[in-house]
């Protein structure tokens, strides 16, 4: 009887060692509940390549107008906006022919984003260095492409990881920078787009 009872004990303690399995999940950090309409203000562009601001901005838009999860809007109807700047457009010949013609490219585009909840006029998150990358063979080798067409690829890439940092939470795409959420609101004048 001491043997059987012995033997059930040891065999629902280890039972119960077995399952308890500690985990870490970090609690997701979301937009607040207030915001349920964005914006994406026109994107601004500081590099010498000219109409880059419009493509991606429209662009995140479609993404989205694809995700479903919050409605665009107008900025003066939104509570949150989207605030973004291109601030570097780098194209890199990597590889050369025997004539020293390019044959391989390596495009690279870094955006700094900001997230400003109107509301409380204060920024909640910031990406200062969002980099999206493209290496792609010239247009004139098989399978190449055009410079625009790396371009567009990029685009989509950097919406989609734009959408993925605003949808499911801080930290969920990697930049080149720390990322941050101001501890304390400061005192910040966010400057007003077009609307």
């Amino acid at each position: 009887m001491k043997r059987t009872f012995f033997t059930v004990t040891a065999a629902l303690a280890l039972a119960a060692c077995s399952t308890s399995e500690i985990r870490y999940t970090p609690a997701e950090q979301k937009l607040p509940q207030h915001i349920k309409r964005i914006a994406i203000r026109p994107f601004t562009n500081k590099t010498q390549q000219f109409g880059l601001e419009e493509k991606i901005t429209l662009k995140v838009i479609d993404e989205f107008l694809k995700n479903g999860e919050y409605a665009v809007s107008p900025e003066n109807a939104a509570q949150g906006v989207i605030v973004g700047e291109i601030n570097h457009y780098i194209l890199t010949p990597i590889q050369y022919d025997v004539n020293l013609v390019p044959t391989v490219y390596k495009l690279n585009v870094i955006a700094g984003l900001r997230f400003l909840d109107r509301e409380e006029n204060r920024y909640l998150w910031e990406e200062p260095a969002l980099q999206v990358t493209k290496m792609y063979s010239a247009a004139n080798l098989p399978g190449g492409i055009t410079e625009e067409q790396a371009r567009e690829t990029l685009w989509e890439i950097l919406a989609k990881d734009i959408v993925l940092r605003t949808v499911s939470g801080f930290g969920t795409v990697s930049s080149a920078s720390q990322k941050r959420i101001p501890s304390t609101p400061e005192k910040q004048t966010p400057s007003a787009g077009p609307r």
